[in-house]
């Protein structure tokens, strides 16, 4: 069985005594390809490391992170532009809105977001999304670009129905990880309808652990709680939940 965590920040310093282990299990289990999501301009060095040391397995993104949209945020946009015209990277991510804690930086997130999926077009290259208490926002916002060619991920999907179905009908994949195996989130509610090339799997580890493992530090080696969750849904085997994910993948991140 191969898998593929399209989303873990393993450079986080969670790992860094024991990230050659972390690895090492995962790819015990069958995962063969870790995509790296940057955050800002503090995880560029850790994250770059972590590929040049584990090429061709661990792969990286360059992007600001909505939640690190703050007052030197075009300081921030213009090392990633500077990173994104220097070498070729797999997407720009992870980008996206997020009003969660408060909107201060409302305004200045939706022109970092705006800004970024432009260069993602103008690039050729995915987009990975991140989205809290901005749903119906960050959709909206995302469409325009859809529909010029734009492809991604909307990384932890955990809306509803209604929301998957419109990312869906714009192309757009679904990033599902531990949520989805957590009782209250309603998540197989919402996805048992979603037609199964429109799934991902990911961890966010060290974020978002999945039963039974909720509440400690998550790790790519857990990724088969999420997809045989994610099988049972769409009531197909693992094995093959875990082809199609692998292909979608594949497709995503050419």
């Amino acid at each position: 069985m191969i898998l593929v965590d399209t989303h873990c920040h393993l450079y986080s310093k969670e790992f860094v005594d024991d990230i050659d282990t972390i690895i090492e299990h995962a790819k015990n289990i069958g995962v063969t390809k870790f995509y790296l999501p940057a955050i800002d301009s503090t995880s560029l060095q850790p994250m770059l490391a972590l590929e040049a040391r584990y090429p061709n397995i661990c792969y990286a993104m360059m992007g600001l992170h909505p939640c690190y949209v703050k007052d030197n945020y075009k300081d921030e946009l213009q090392i990633v532009a500077n990173q994104l015209a220097k070498r070729q990277f797999v997407a720009i991510g992870e980008i996206g809105l997020d009003f969660y804690w408060d909107k201060t930086f409302a305004t200045q997130q939706h022109e970092a977001f705006e800004l970024q999926m432009q260069w993602a077009l103008d690039k050729k290259l995915p987009i990975v999304i991140h989205t809290r208490n901005a749903m119906q926002e960050t959709i909206n916002m995302v469409a325009p670009f859809a529909a010029k060619g734009l492809t991604g991920i909307f990384h932890c999907f955990s809306g509803s129905y209604q929301s998957a179905k419109q990312i869906t009908d714009i192309n757009f994949m679904l990033g599902i990880g531990g949520v989805i195996t957590y009782k209250n989130a309603g998540l197989p509610e919402a996805l048992k309808d979603i037609p199964s090339k429109f799934f991902v799997l990911e961890t966010d580890a060290p974020y978002l652990s999945p039963v039974p493992f909720r509440g400690k530090r998550n790790e790519s080696s857990y990724l088969p709680y999420i997809l045989e969750k994610l099988a049972d849904t769409k009531q197909i085997s693992i094995e093959e939940m875990a082809g199609i994910t692998t292909t979608n993948a594949e497709r995503m991140f050419k």
